[in-house]
């Protein structure tokens, strides 16, 4: 449920014992290998390790039944596999960074071995993917790095398999993160695993199952030990490897990732009276046009807001356009000196109305980019393409140089994000969930100013701050 509205749960089942594969016709497609007979007492899981893959079976017979591995039996299980890898494996993982073609040549290849065709069926079928990485990041930007691309040379991309839904890396050193596969599911279905499972975890009273049992209990015997899958090596694939290192090793070196969190949050936001969501908004967009102001540069495109459209059925998500004349009057205005601040907060509710407005149409399918997309793709080989999609004006609107969204669970207080769609844009992921602090996650290529744009969104939040705080007698939110 969303508020007072079902939500359509179908992409729910994208999250688990499913796999992105990559295809040869310039096309992916989905696999999952979920069955309506599934009881959630069978399956396994892929556990990766210095790049070699092992595959773990997460329930055992007890009484003739199968039931789940305890937490004690599947810590004994990932041990194996630590004392079991003690050096490094073929950077197999490491392909699946590639570009969509390049991987899909290189898929190619490796399903062609009947051996290497069985691991790549383990993989696809497995639940999720874990991630043992040798990595020990010491902060939070250290770690967001590593989860984003692997370390700042891209260490830890030997460790990933990114076509996977769901990826739990944990490192050397306690430290652990999340990575979801984006394709076939929105951030919202991830989002609530995690929550719950972060819940359960700080629940003193959630069931661990038995402890690991006794070697002279019978139950001991029948829990499988971790099957490691060594993949059948080639000269090509070896070759194809390194390319894939190289790639990778060029994106991560021009990638950038900053993070701000601001002195005050929802609590504050909606004693002033606002949506917390339209006020972020708002400030993300007074942050870049100042940047865009001290750069000496136009606007090369617009702000990309995610609107959820499961209310309907297979819905995902629709486009939030936060770039309005209201929206930039306001921007403008607030460092126009012959505009008093009175006007400045009128002029910030005009453009949060606006936003409020557009965002319900979004979420009501009223929005134009999912059906203007839809058409386009219906067109078959040899059709003519519409005049519009050419126009200038739809090319430079449909250009995100800000693409942003938010998302939140209690227990993100390091924060999440997403790399940028366009060289010379941004990705601005942000939570307003906390009722002290407004956190954003900003990413970039190192040729954009992602630290000034960061030193910005700091201003952009203490100004508005400052407009609102002097007004004696807030008025009540609408939310």
């Amino acid at each position: 449920m969303a508020r007072k509205d079902p939500m359509c749960m179908d992409t729910a089942r994208w999250m688990f014992d499913c796999c992105r594969i990559p295809g040869l016709e310039g096309a992916d497609w989905s696999i999952s290998t979920n069955k309506e007979t599934d009881t959630g007492s069978e399956g396994h899981i892929i556990v990766i390790r210095r790049g070699r893959f092992w595959k773990i079976d997460i329930t055992t017979y007890e009484g003739g039944k199968r039931r789940l591995l305890s937490t004690a039996e599947i810590q004994r299980q990932l041990q194996a596999v630590y004392d079991s890898t003690d050096k490094d494996y073929p950077a197999i993982g490491t392909l699946t960074t590639q570009d969509r073609d390049a991987w899909a040549k290189d898929y190619a290849a490796l399903v062609k071995d009947p051996h290497n065709a069985s691991i790549l069926e383990d993989i696809i079928s497995s639940a999720f993917v874990v991630c043992l990485d040798t990595n020990k990041p010491t902060n939070v930007v250290e770690t967001s790095v590593s989860l984003f691309h692997g370390g700042k040379q891209g260490e830890s991309l030997r460790d990933r398999w990114y076509d996977k839904p769901c990826q739990f890396v944990i490192y050397d050193n306690g430290e652990a993160g999340f990575i979801g596969e984006h394709s076939v599911m929105d951030g919202t279905p991830t989002v609530t695993m995690c929550d719950v499972v972060l819940t359960d975890l700080h629940d003193k009273n959630f069931d661990h199952g038995a402890p690991y049992p006794t070697p002279a209990s019978s139950s001991h015997s029948s829990l499988a030990a971790p099957k490691a899958l060594d993949w059948a090596s080639t000269p090509a694939i070896e070759g194809s490897i390194a390319t894939a290192q190289k790639s990778a090793l060029d994106l991560v070196r021009h990638q950038d990732l900053g993070m701000l969190s601001t002195s005050y949050g929802r609590d504050t936001i909606k004693k002033f009276g606002f949506s917390p969501d339209g006020w972020t908004q708002m400030l993300v967009q007074l942050a870049y046009t100042r940047l865009l102001n001290f750069l000496g540069a136009k606007r090369e495109g617009g702000t990309y807001e995610a609107a959820t459209t499961r209310k309907f059925y297979k819905g995902r998500t629709e486009t939030i356009r936060i770039v309005t004349n209201e929206s930039m009057k306001w921007c403008n205005a607030m460092d126009d000196s012959s505009i008093g601040e009175e006007e400045k907060r009128n002029l910030l509710r005009i453009a949060t109305d606006r936003h409020r407005n557009d965002a319900l149409d979004a979420g009501n399918a009223m929005g134009v980019d999912r059906h203007l997309f839809g058409m386009k793709h219906m067109l078959k080989p040899g059709d003519q393409i519409p005049e519009i999609y050419s126009d200038p004006l739809y090319q430079r609107a449909s250009t995100w140089v800000l693409s942003t969204s938010t998302i939140f669970s209690p227990h993100f207080t390091r924060g999440y994000g997403w790399g940028q769609v366009v060289p010379n844009g941004f990705g601005v992921a942000y939570m307003t969930g906390f009722p002290d602090c407004l956190k954003f996650t900003i990413t970039s290529r190192t040729t954009q100013p992602n630290a000034k744009f960061i030193e910005e969104l700091q201003r952009a939040s203490d100004d508005m701050y400052e407009l609102f705080v002097k007004v004696e007698k807030p008025k009540q939110s609408k939310l």
